[in-house]
């Protein structure tokens, strides 16, 4: 466990720097970080990041972390994204322990810090409508204008406050606002709103409450309850962190806290807005949050990218003060660099063609040595079934090829891979005028893929045999969004429409069917693939988590100029 927290945590950023700082200087005894996501939608690589930070600081310097349901929005929460983000955190391999717990825990105490203010005048029950403070806010020129309820007595807000809780004023009637100053610079400082007024059933609490707190009075107020040290946050909450302060310096909390802010994720080809996201699974533009092609947690985890590259991209990306874009090849970089550790090779030809030897035995099925991973001795091999009918890749024949194609084509001699050289001799169409066969012929003397002559080849392909093969669905992905615009009206719009490729009928090796094929695999030449939970017996689906080609190795060295 040292070893992969070690893994996971290594590095120096501005944030562990101050964390260190406080620790050696005496401001804390231990840290104590949280992840306070909202569980109105599914996790994105995006919460990724704040994740493994937050985890990876309080596992570096021996705290812990507490995993923190942000729910003070009943209309949009629900159970199942509870227990997705539960799921989504703790296949990142990190743990809260004892350590979870919802704003809604802290509902009584936020209450009575509300009327607490009131009591100071420092909060006022306004009556305005939610257009009418809008106006009156200012803009970031202008100052604000004071609200005409701003001057109500102690008693007359106490009431009115307290009526609002028993429910007898509808949804935006009224709300309480923090009195604090209109003409500030921070807009946030003008006079922000505490609770609002909202008549609906909450997931933990049901009918208690019709009254809600702002995260901007709840947030800072419940990692005070929690004694949290470091309340790390993107950037965008850095105007929010003076009225974080103004709160806990206001209110009688146990312990004082402090917010730092640092540079959120941001990916090419991708958008992470949770609200983009739920409109294309409620407008079923996608197959669910889990569909391959979202940049949700559990997206990523269905087709197939193992936890480890994303806590080793995330470290790649570092942490900094000022945003930027991220390629996302430099995340697919990471995911080869631990699917290729770690997956077992088998073959598998997605768009078959089928190929006859003509000199081979017919009804002779011979067992050839297949090794599972070129890189480790230990992970074995198995057999793979070579017999007289062959299919191989399509895209590895041409009739006419150009002067650079070196694969399969009319006289010309390749290996298969683990078997033999092999010659087309033949085309065969059909009456469309469609290749469909190719007829070869095979050097026996070449068992194992070399020739005892010293002669060379320059292509190997891969290929299974007609009559062993298994067949399968397999789900072949790009990018949900091209070039996504960030100011588009509709996002459907703009979904690539070659995001997702159907092959109906690939063939794999047999062993692709076995129980223990859940785990990635390696399609030698095409990718890295997984099983997806639409298998079933008698039906195999496999996801494309990434191709082989390594287009960020090659940006990185010229980076490097090497």
């Amino acid at each position: 466990m040292a070893d992969e927290t070690a893994e996971r945590t290594a590095g120096r950023d501005f944030i562990r720097d101050i964390v260190r700082a406080d620790l050696e200087q005496g401001r804390h005894r231990s840290v104590i970080t949280r992840f306070p996501p909202e569980p109105n939608g599914y996790l994105h690589i995006g919460h990724a990041k704040s994740i493994c930070l937050n985890f990876g600081i309080a596992e570096e310097f021996g705290g812990h972390c507490n995993l923190r349901m942000d729910d003070t929005n009943p209309t949009k929460e629900e159970q199942a994204y509870i227990d997705a983000i539960k799921a989504d955190v703790a296949w990142l391999g990190f743990s809260w322990g004892p350590h979870f717990h919802h704003a809604s825990d802290y509902f009584e105490q936020l209450f009575e810090w509300a009327v607490l203010l009131i009591k100071a005048g420092k909060a006022y029950v306004d009556d305005q409508s939610q257009e009418e403070m809008r106006l009156a806010r200012g803009t970031l020129t202008e100052p604000g204008r004071n609200s005409p309820f701003r001057n109500r007595s102690v008693d007359e807000n106490l009431d009115l406050f307290q009526r609002m809780r028993a429910g007898e004023f509808p949804n935006g009637a009224r709300v309480l606002r923090a009195k604090i100053d209109m003409a500030s610079g921070n807009i946030n400082l003008r006079d922000p709103v505490l609770y609002r007024i909202l008549h609906a059933e909450h997931p933990r609490t049901g009918k208690a409450w019709c009254i809600y707190p702002s995260y901007d009075y709840a947030h800072g107020q419940s990692d005070a309850i929690e004694g949290v040290t470091h309340s790390i946050c993107t950037l965008e909450f850095e105007d929010h962190r003076p009225l974080y302060d103004w709160f806990i310096e206001n209110l009688p909390v146990p312990a004082r806290p402090r917010q730092y802010e640092f540079a959120r994720l941001n990916l090419t080809h991708t958008i992470l807005s949770k609200r983009v996201l739920t409109e294309l699974v409620r407008g079923g533009h996608v197959a669910g949050w889990d569909d391959p092609r979202m940049p949700t947690i559990a997206g990523l985890r269905r087709r197939g990218v193992p936890p480890a590259a994303i806590r080793d991209f995330v470290k790649r990306v570092g942490v900094a003060k000022a945003n930027s874009v991220v390629e996302y090849g430099m995340l697919e970089f990471s995911v080869r660099e631990a699917l290729n550790r770690s997956t077992q090779r088998r073959m598998a030809v997605l768009r078959p063609l089928k190929v006859v030897i003509e000199n081979y035995p017919e009804g002779q099925v011979e067992e050839l040595d297949a090794v599972n991973h070129p890189d480790d001795p230990d992970a074995g091999s198995r057999k793979v079934s070579f017999s007289r009918e062959l299919w191989v890749e399509r895209d590895d024949f041409m009739e006419n090829p150009p002067k650079k194609f070196f694969r399969l084509s009319p006289g010309r001699e390749v290996r298969l891979r683990y078997g033999y050289f092999i010659t087309c001799r033949e085309v065969v169409k059909d009456a469309s005028g469609e290749v469909v066969e190719l007829r070869c012929t095979y050097d026996p003397a070449t068992r194992g893929g070399n020739a005892p002559d010293g002669r060379k080849v320059q292509a190997t392909l891969h290929w299974v045999s007609a009559a062993t093969a298994v067949s399968a669905e397999v789900r072949l992905y790009e990018h949900l969004f091209a070039n996504p615009e960030p100011d588009a009206a509709d996002f459907a719009d703009q979904i690539n429409p070659r995001s997702l490729e159907l092959i109906a009928d690939a063939r794999l090796e047999p062993a692709l069917a076995a129980d223990n094929a859940h785990e990635p695999v390696q399609f030698e030449r095409l990718g890295y693939f997984c099983r997806d939970p639409d298998s079933r017996p008698g039906r195999l689906v496999f996801n494309r988590t990434v191709g082989l080609r390594d287009t960020w190795a090659k940006v990185s060295r010229a980076g490097s100029g090497r």
